[in-house]
Protein backbone atom coordinates (compact mmCIF):
# COMPACT_ATOMS: atom_id res chain seq x y z
CA UNK A 1 0.00 0.00 0.00
CA UNK A 2 1.20 3.52 -0.85
CA UNK A 3 2.39 5.47 2.18
CA UNK A 4 2.68 8.79 0.37
CA UNK A 5 1.41 12.08 1.74
CA UNK A 6 -1.28 12.12 -0.94
CA UNK A 7 -2.56 8.71 0.17
CA UNK A 8 -3.09 10.07 3.68
CA UNK A 9 -5.28 12.97 2.60
CA UNK A 10 -9.04 13.06 2.83
CA UNK A 11 -10.56 13.25 -0.66
CA UNK A 12 -12.02 16.74 -0.63
CA UNK A 13 -13.26 18.97 -3.42
CA UNK A 14 -11.33 21.92 -1.96
CA UNK A 15 -8.69 21.63 0.75
CA UNK A 16 -8.63 23.86 3.84
CA UNK A 17 -5.52 26.06 3.56
CA UNK A 18 -4.40 25.66 7.17
CA UNK A 19 -4.68 21.89 6.82
CA UNK A 20 -2.86 21.73 3.52
CA UNK A 21 -0.02 24.04 4.59
CA UNK A 22 0.40 23.15 8.27
CA UNK A 23 -1.68 20.48 9.93
CA UNK A 24 -1.84 17.77 7.25
CA UNK A 25 1.95 17.71 6.68
CA UNK A 26 2.57 17.54 10.43
CA UNK A 27 -0.21 14.99 10.85
CA UNK A 28 1.36 12.90 8.10
CA UNK A 29 4.67 12.83 9.99
CA UNK A 30 2.85 11.58 13.10
CA UNK A 31 0.93 9.00 11.05
CA UNK A 32 4.08 7.69 9.41
CA UNK A 33 5.82 7.37 12.77
CA UNK A 34 2.86 5.47 14.19
CA UNK A 35 2.20 3.35 11.11
CA UNK A 36 4.38 0.37 12.19
CA UNK A 37 3.24 0.58 15.82
CA UNK A 38 0.17 -0.93 17.49
CA UNK A 39 -1.30 2.55 18.12
CA UNK A 40 -4.74 2.68 16.53
CA UNK A 41 -6.61 5.68 15.08
CA UNK A 42 -9.24 5.50 17.88
CA UNK A 43 -6.40 5.72 20.41
CA UNK A 44 -5.27 8.93 18.73
CA UNK A 45 -8.85 10.24 18.92
CA UNK A 46 -8.85 9.55 22.65
CA UNK A 47 -5.49 11.29 23.03
CA UNK A 48 -6.40 14.48 21.18
CA UNK A 49 -9.78 14.58 22.93
CA UNK A 50 -8.10 14.47 26.34
CA UNK A 51 -5.63 17.09 25.16
CA UNK A 52 -8.47 19.34 24.02
CA UNK A 53 -10.22 18.98 27.37
CA UNK A 54 -6.94 19.79 29.13
CA UNK A 55 -6.62 22.96 27.03
CA UNK A 56 -10.14 23.97 28.03
CA UNK A 57 -9.20 23.53 31.68
CA UNK A 58 -6.08 25.66 31.24
CA UNK A 59 -8.03 28.42 29.50
CA UNK A 60 -10.60 28.51 32.28
CA UNK A 61 -8.24 28.32 35.25
CA UNK A 62 -4.82 29.61 34.21
CA UNK A 63 -4.92 32.81 32.09
CA UNK A 64 -1.18 33.22 32.59
CA UNK A 65 -0.68 30.03 30.54
CA UNK A 66 -2.59 31.23 27.46
CA UNK A 67 0.44 30.87 25.19
CA UNK A 68 0.91 27.25 26.31
CA UNK A 69 -2.82 26.66 25.81
CA UNK A 70 -2.54 28.08 22.28
CA UNK A 71 0.35 25.77 21.41
CA UNK A 72 -1.33 22.71 22.90
CA UNK A 73 -4.46 23.52 20.89
CA UNK A 74 -2.39 23.37 17.70
CA UNK A 75 -0.91 20.04 18.81
CA UNK A 76 -4.45 18.81 19.35
CA UNK A 77 -5.26 19.81 15.76
CA UNK A 78 -2.19 17.98 14.43
CA UNK A 79 -3.27 14.79 16.22
CA UNK A 80 -6.87 15.31 15.07
CA UNK A 81 -5.61 15.26 11.50
CA UNK A 82 -3.19 12.41 12.16
CA UNK A 83 -5.87 9.95 13.29
CA UNK A 84 -7.64 10.10 9.94
CA UNK A 85 -4.38 10.09 8.02
CA UNK A 86 -3.20 7.01 9.89
CA UNK A 87 -6.51 5.27 9.19
CA UNK A 88 -6.25 6.06 5.47
CA UNK A 89 -2.63 4.88 5.27
CA UNK A 90 -3.65 1.60 6.89
CA UNK A 91 -6.88 1.39 4.88
CA UNK A 92 -8.80 1.38 8.17
CA UNK A 93 -11.06 4.40 7.60
CA UNK A 94 -14.57 3.31 8.55
CA UNK A 95 -17.92 4.44 9.90
CA UNK A 96 -16.86 3.99 13.52
CA UNK A 97 -13.90 6.33 13.12
CA UNK A 98 -16.01 9.00 11.45
CA UNK A 99 -18.61 9.07 14.21
CA UNK A 100 -16.07 8.80 17.01
CA UNK A 101 -13.99 11.69 15.67
CA UNK A 102 -16.99 13.96 15.03
CA UNK A 103 -18.50 13.38 18.46
CA UNK A 104 -15.18 13.73 20.27
CA UNK A 105 -14.66 17.06 18.50
CA UNK A 106 -18.08 18.24 19.62
CA UNK A 107 -17.21 17.40 23.23
CA UNK A 108 -13.97 19.39 23.00
CA UNK A 109 -15.68 22.30 21.24
CA UNK A 110 -18.29 22.52 24.00
CA UNK A 111 -15.57 22.40 26.66
CA UNK A 112 -13.55 25.15 24.96
CA UNK A 113 -16.52 27.47 24.67
CA UNK A 114 -17.42 26.67 28.28
CA UNK A 115 -13.91 27.75 29.21
CA UNK A 116 -14.30 30.97 27.23
CA UNK A 117 -17.51 31.66 29.13
CA UNK A 118 -15.72 31.17 32.46
CA UNK A 119 -13.00 33.58 31.31
CA UNK A 120 -15.35 36.25 29.96
CA UNK A 121 -18.46 35.85 32.11
CA UNK A 122 -20.54 36.53 28.96
CA UNK A 123 -23.04 33.66 28.95
CA UNK A 124 -25.33 34.65 26.08
CA UNK A 125 -22.52 36.05 23.97
CA UNK A 126 -20.58 32.81 24.35
CA UNK A 127 -23.66 30.67 23.72
CA UNK A 128 -24.48 32.59 20.53
CA UNK A 129 -20.89 32.19 19.35
CA UNK A 130 -20.93 28.44 20.08
CA UNK A 131 -24.21 27.91 18.21
CA UNK A 132 -22.90 29.87 15.23
CA UNK A 133 -19.53 28.08 15.41
CA UNK A 134 -21.31 24.71 15.27
CA UNK A 135 -23.53 25.84 12.40
CA UNK A 136 -20.55 27.13 10.41
CA UNK A 137 -18.78 23.77 10.77
CA UNK A 138 -21.96 22.05 9.60
CA UNK A 139 -22.18 24.40 6.61
CA UNK A 140 -18.59 23.60 5.68
CA UNK A 141 -19.36 19.86 5.79
CA UNK A 142 -22.61 20.13 3.84
CA UNK A 143 -21.33 22.53 1.19
CA UNK A 144 -19.15 19.71 -0.09
CA UNK A 145 -21.98 17.19 0.25
CA UNK A 146 -24.32 19.35 -1.85
CA UNK A 147 -21.63 19.95 -4.49
CA UNK A 148 -21.14 16.22 -4.96
CA UNK A 149 -24.86 15.39 -4.72
CA UNK A 150 -25.57 17.81 -7.58
CA UNK A 151 -23.15 15.77 -9.70
CA UNK A 152 -24.35 12.35 -8.57
CA UNK A 153 -21.04 11.64 -6.84
CA UNK A 154 -20.69 9.64 -3.60
CA UNK A 155 -19.78 11.71 -0.57
CA UNK A 156 -16.76 10.44 1.35
CA UNK A 157 -17.69 6.75 1.09
CA UNK A 158 -16.46 4.72 4.06
CA UNK A 159 -16.42 1.05 4.91
CA UNK A 160 -19.13 0.13 7.42
CA UNK A 161 -17.79 -0.91 10.80
CA UNK A 162 -18.77 -4.08 12.67
CA UNK A 163 -22.28 -3.80 14.08
CA UNK A 164 -21.25 -3.47 17.72
CA UNK A 165 -22.97 -1.74 20.61
CA UNK A 166 -20.38 1.03 20.45
CA UNK A 167 -21.08 1.75 16.79
CA UNK A 168 -24.84 1.72 17.36
CA UNK A 169 -24.38 4.16 20.24
CA UNK A 170 -22.26 6.51 18.14
CA UNK A 171 -24.78 6.31 15.29
CA UNK A 172 -27.52 7.24 17.73
CA UNK A 173 -25.61 10.25 19.03
CA UNK A 174 -24.87 11.37 15.48
CA UNK A 175 -28.54 11.01 14.53
CA UNK A 176 -29.55 13.06 17.56
CA UNK A 177 -26.94 15.83 17.35
CA UNK A 178 -25.49 16.10 13.84
CA UNK A 179 -28.19 14.78 11.51
CA UNK A 180 -30.65 17.61 12.34
CA UNK A 181 -27.93 20.15 11.47
CA UNK A 182 -27.29 18.38 8.15
CA UNK A 183 -31.01 18.35 7.33
CA UNK A 184 -31.37 22.03 8.22
CA UNK A 185 -28.49 23.17 6.01
CA UNK A 186 -29.49 20.96 3.08
CA UNK A 187 -33.15 21.97 3.24
CA UNK A 188 -32.30 25.66 3.41
CA UNK A 189 -29.91 25.36 0.46
CA UNK A 190 -32.36 23.38 -1.63
CA UNK A 191 -35.31 25.61 -0.74
CA UNK A 192 -33.31 28.67 -1.79
CA UNK A 193 -32.36 26.95 -5.05
CA UNK A 194 -36.01 26.06 -5.73
CA UNK A 195 -37.02 29.66 -5.11
CA UNK A 196 -34.30 30.99 -7.41
CA UNK A 197 -35.29 28.56 -10.19
CA UNK A 198 -39.07 28.83 -9.85
CA UNK A 199 -40.86 28.63 -13.19
CA UNK A 200 -38.07 26.74 -14.93
CA UNK A 201 -38.32 23.23 -16.32
CA UNK A 202 -36.45 20.33 -14.74
CA UNK A 203 -33.80 20.13 -17.46
CA UNK A 204 -32.88 23.78 -16.95
CA UNK A 205 -32.90 23.31 -13.16
CA UNK A 206 -30.50 20.37 -13.39
CA UNK A 207 -28.10 22.43 -15.47
CA UNK A 208 -28.31 25.38 -13.08
CA UNK A 209 -27.78 23.14 -10.03
CA UNK A 210 -24.17 22.73 -11.16
CA UNK A 211 -23.80 26.52 -11.13
CA UNK A 212 -25.46 27.00 -7.73
CA UNK A 213 -23.44 24.25 -6.03
CA UNK A 214 -20.07 24.96 -7.61
CA UNK A 215 -16.45 25.06 -6.46
CA UNK A 216 -16.87 28.62 -5.21
CA UNK A 217 -19.76 27.61 -2.94
CA UNK A 218 -17.41 25.09 -1.30
CA UNK A 219 -14.29 27.27 -1.31
CA UNK A 220 -16.16 30.16 0.34
CA UNK A 221 -16.65 28.19 3.57
CA UNK A 222 -13.88 25.56 3.51
CA UNK A 223 -11.49 27.81 5.43
CA UNK A 224 -13.99 28.11 8.26
CA UNK A 225 -13.30 24.47 9.16
CA UNK A 226 -12.23 23.22 12.56
CA UNK A 227 -8.48 23.36 11.93
CA UNK A 228 -8.69 27.02 10.91
CA UNK A 229 -10.99 27.82 13.82
CA UNK A 230 -8.49 26.40 16.31
CA UNK A 231 -5.62 28.15 14.56
CA UNK A 232 -7.37 31.50 15.07
CA UNK A 233 -8.46 30.61 18.60
CA UNK A 234 -4.81 29.90 19.35
CA UNK A 235 -3.77 33.28 17.93
CA UNK A 236 -6.29 35.10 20.11
CA UNK A 237 -5.07 33.14 23.11
CA UNK A 238 -1.44 33.94 22.31
CA UNK A 239 -2.32 37.66 22.38
CA UNK A 240 -4.24 37.19 25.66
CA UNK A 241 -7.56 38.08 24.00
CA UNK A 242 -9.67 34.90 24.25
CA UNK A 243 -12.91 36.85 24.49
CA UNK A 244 -12.19 38.53 21.15
CA UNK A 245 -12.35 35.12 19.51
CA UNK A 246 -16.07 35.09 20.30
CA UNK A 247 -16.48 38.33 18.36
CA UNK A 248 -14.45 36.80 15.54
CA UNK A 249 -16.87 33.85 15.36
CA UNK A 250 -19.89 36.14 15.25
CA UNK A 251 -18.28 38.13 12.44
CA UNK A 252 -18.07 34.89 10.49
CA UNK A 253 -21.87 34.87 10.58
CA UNK A 254 -21.84 38.22 8.79
CA UNK A 255 -19.32 36.82 6.33
CA UNK A 256 -21.60 33.86 5.63
CA UNK A 257 -24.44 36.29 4.92
CA UNK A 258 -22.26 38.16 2.41
CA UNK A 259 -21.33 34.86 0.77
CA UNK A 260 -25.01 34.10 0.24
CA UNK A 261 -25.71 37.56 -1.12
CA UNK A 262 -22.85 37.13 -3.61
CA UNK A 263 -24.00 33.63 -4.59
CA UNK A 264 -27.57 34.79 -5.18
CA UNK A 265 -26.58 37.81 -7.27
CA UNK A 266 -24.16 35.74 -9.31
CA UNK A 267 -26.76 33.02 -9.83
CA UNK A 268 -29.42 35.49 -10.97
CA UNK A 269 -27.02 36.79 -13.60
CA UNK A 270 -26.33 33.23 -14.77
CA UNK A 271 -30.04 32.40 -14.83
CA UNK A 272 -30.82 35.45 -16.98
CA UNK A 273 -28.55 34.19 -19.74
CA UNK A 274 -30.07 32.02 -22.47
Amino acid sequence: MALSFGASLKDRVVQEFSNLLIFRPLGYLVARLLYPTPVSPPALVLLHTLLGLAVAYLIARYPELDLISALLLQLKTVLDNADGQLARLRDEADELGRYLDSEADLLVNAALFGALYLRTGELWFTLAAFVLFTLILSWDFNAEYLYQAARGQPFRPQAPGPDTFGLRLLRGVYALVFAPQDRLVRRLERALFEWLTRGLNEERKQALALRWWNLWSVAAVVNCGLSSQFLFMGLFLAFRQPGSYLTFVLLQGAYLGLVYLWRILRFLIIRSRP
